[in-house]
């Protein structure tokens, strides 16, 4: 189903449905009826392909975090450094310089900027 397209597997969850309702297996009816229930936020899941992966790949960089701050005396400085790292702002740390600004011997052969 979820390797149809959108519409194809939607059709094919309703022609599914149809099938359990009406066959005499009580374990395809029973199932049919969870199923009905919730078809509107399958044919969503069908037509959007949401998926989980920002909010694993947040929750993982956050458990290793915690793992470095174990020992840490303050959940302050764990929360400080989980924003810092997963909010998206770089504090400019002094003497050194951005990406954005151009350093004093760039351009220049044989030295590092």
């Amino acid at each position: 189903m979820f390797a149809l397209n959108d519409e194809a597997g939607k059709e094919f969850l309703d022609q599914r449905l149809i099938w359990a309702r009406r066959c005499r297996i009580p374990a395809f009816v029973d199932l049919a009826r969870p199923i009905t229930k919730h078809r509107e936020s399958i044919g969503a899941t069908l037509e959007y392909h949401p998926s989980n992966r920002l909010l694993e790949s947040t929750n993982t960089t956050i458990r290793a975090l915690t793992r470095k701050a174990f020992g840490s005396k303050s959940r302050r400085a764990l929360i400080a450094v989980a924003k810092l790292n997963l909010g998206g702002y770089r504090q400019p740390l002094p003497g050194r310089q951005t990406a954005q600004q151009p350093t004093e011997t760039a351009g220049e052969p044989g030295k590092c900027g």
